[in-house]
């Protein structure tokens, strides 16, 4: 600005840095609700799978692939768990960086404070003093004395000429002073704005790298979590309905012969000569056919493989 008290500049890029430094507690209120969104969806899913029954009476592969599933669902709230810790810890640097920005600030917002205060105060006596010289000039309505009042009066110019040499002296000396203040003023303000500019530059880099550390960190999670995944997929891949059915088979067999044919005995007429019914030898249990082949019914996705892997 063109005045030279006006501080409408300088308190405009203050505003602008205090806006900056409520932008980064923004973010680092977001990552604090984040980490308290991620912990508790942490600990829910650890709830979940130790507490929440999910085929206990499974055997064999398909009881392995279950005991995998469930492992790995704890895993990955363990994984959210320890994502809420992260963030906090980058919230708790976006605070410390916040934080140091402010302090260093402080330092140059007193100093511009002091020499805005010293400037206007010079300005305001320099002003008053250029008034007070203003006053001592002769107006044009003065009268011509007479003689009778000629000594009082010459006497009395004396004495103004004399006050106005000094009001004179001590005019050029506040603006001597006032032009040093000034000077002073202009050289703090320019490196005051530089340093403000600095500022800015670092905040809006570390608020930039900061941020894009978080999506680095949320997409780390979502590999991590599809790894866990994965190893449920290839859990899923080593269940074999095969082996299933015989192992259920070989643990519940009661035998491998079927009953044998129920014989008659004839109790009421004891003298017959009846021929008695051989039992016919016991035939052993043939297995069925092959198992069938599950199918997918009309417009269900097939089985994912790992290799064909997608997201169904």
């Amino acid at each position: 600005s063109t005045d030279l008290t006006s501080t409408v500049g300088y308190d405009s890029i203050i505003q602008h840095l205090n806006d900056g430094r409520k932008n980064c507690k923004e973010f680092e209120d977001f990552l604090k609700e984040r980490a308290i969104i991620e912990e508790k969806y942490g600990k829910e899913l650890i709830n979940l799978s130790k507490k929440k029954p999910c085929g206990q009476t499974e055997l064999n592969t398909l009881k392995r692939s279950l005991d995998v599933f469930k492992q790995q669902i704890d895993n990955v709230g363990q994984g959210h768990i320890q994502l809420a810790q992260t963030l906090r810890e980058e919230a708790k640097k976006m605070e410390d960086f916040r934080e140091k920005q402010k302090l260093h600030r402080k330092k140059i917002e007193l100093i511009m404070e002091a020499i805005h205060k010293n400037r206007n105060l010079q300005y305001k006596k320099t002003m008053e003093v250029k008034q007070m010289c203003c006053c001592f000039l002769p107006s044009s309505s003065l009268h011509l004395p007479t003689l009778s009042c000629f000594w009082q009066l010459f006497l009395k110019l004396a004495q103004t000429k004399s006050a106005l040499e000094d009001t004179d002296r001590s005019y050029q000396q506040s603006v001597t002073t006032m032009e040093k203040i000034r000077d002073e003023w202009h050289n703090e303000h320019i490196k005051a704005c530089e340093f403000f500019e600095t500022q800015e530059c670092e905040r809006i880099n570390y608020f930039r790298n900061a941020l894009w550390l978080h999506v680095n960190q949320l997409s780390l999670g979502c590999v991590q979590n599809d790894e866990k995944y994965e190893e449920i997929r290839k859990s899923l891949e080593m269940c074999s309905i095969e082996k299933d059915v015989d192992f259920f088979v070989n643990l519940r067999k009661t035998g491998s012969l079927a009953p044998a044919p129920v014989v008659y005995e004839n109790y009421y007429n004891a003298q017959r000569n009846v021929t008695p019914v051989r039992s016919p030898a016991p035939v052993p249990i043939s297995r069925r056919g092959p198992l069938p082949t599950p199918t997918s019914a009309p417009g269900e996705p097939d089985y994912a493989t790992v290799d064909g892997y997608s997201l169904v």
